[in-house]
């Protein structure tokens, strides 16, 4: 599968010249910020979390990578925990395109083709100390769900819920855009809003096709007859069980902090309503635009 970028495709960051290399992290300098192995390792101190030990901690887990077909979640866990700075410094560094991105994270960490990995990364940078995260997550995105179901009805944008999770989820996943409006419409080549986020396979349309017509590099679930597929941009990373579809938009926003993506300016809206009402994760100031500030206030009024 091809994963190159279209020159179609849109670009919602300024772009930096990439290294050239796929895993970065054995060849970027102190200054890129883009390396767990720094060249300067030997100057630091060795603590826990000195760089070295970092760097140490990633070179086991590409071995065990390398030499198990099937790894302990736990043990991988464990090591993305000690490696988190180093990790996190190369992922959020300019060194690599947006649109790249996705791509050499995966050949650097292919744990993140990982629901559990995936979320638990997410816990890592909202709030590791709280071993009660994804619980309360879930809980936050149940409770959100419905009063979304109701809001949906009043705004005239989506049918009082009908049939079982599954399409409710779906049904609801495509009136969100139009609970929570950009005034930014998207690429003609998606059609509706909700396209970015959520794409239901038509009987003799394959994933493939679908993905690489995408003008899009953002994370998108994509409904198949029993599955669900977790794309980002042109590349599926996972594959999960169609039934699990009520927790998707968590694992899309998920995502985009793990790939430390930038929201398509046509869902921006609704994306930082769901990053500050299911993620507890305030926006910069700069973000909250007039046209979001209205959106929380029709929805406070509604729901409080």
């Amino acid at each position: 599968m091809n994963l190159e970028s279209s020159s179609s495709q849109e670009t919602f960051a300024e772009d930096t010249e990439s290294s050239g290399s796929i895993v970065i992290l054995e060849r970027s300098t102190p200054e890129s910020r883009g390396s767990p192995e720094a060249n300067d390792v030997d100057e630091e101190p060795e603590t826990p979390d000195s760089r070295q030990n970092q760097a140490r901690h990633y070179k086991v887990l590409q071995e065990l990578y390398k030499s198990r077909p099937t790894l302990n979640k736990k043990d991988v866990a464990q090591l993305l925990d000690l490696e988190y700075q180093a990790r996190r410094a190369y992922i959020d560094s300019d060194v690599m395109k947006e649109q790249d991105r996705p791509t050499k994270i995966l050949q650097a960490y292919p744990c993140f083709r990982d629901l559990d990995h995936i979320m638990d990364e997410l816990h890592r940078i909202l709030n590791l100390g709280n071993p009660h995260f994804i619980s309360e997550l879930k809980n936050r995105w149940r409770i959100f769900f419905e009063k979304a179901q109701f809001y949906g009805v009043f705004k005239k944008v989506l049918k009082p819920p009908m049939g079982d999770k599954v399409n409710q989820t779906i049904a609801l996943m495509k009136a969100l855009p139009e609970m929570f409006p950009s005034p930014v419409t998207p690429p003609k080549k998606l059609g509706h809003s909700s396209e970015v986020m959520l794409h239901i396979l038509e009987p003799a349309e394959y994933p493939n096709t679908f993905l690489h017509s995408r003008p899009l590099f953002s994370p998108v679930v994509i409904v198949c007859d029993t599955n669900c597929i977790l794309a980002i941009g042109t590349m599926p990373v996972l594959i999960f069980p169609k039934e699990d579809i009520f927790d998707s938009v968590m694992y899309v926003m998920a995502c985009y902090y793990t790939f430390h993506l930038t929201y398509p300016k046509c869902i921006a809206k609704l994306l930082s309503v769901l990053q500050t009402e299911v993620l507890m994760d305030a926006i910069h100031a700069r973000d909250m635009t007039s046209s979001y500030k209205k959106a929380m206030a029709e929805w406070k009024k509604f729901t409080e």
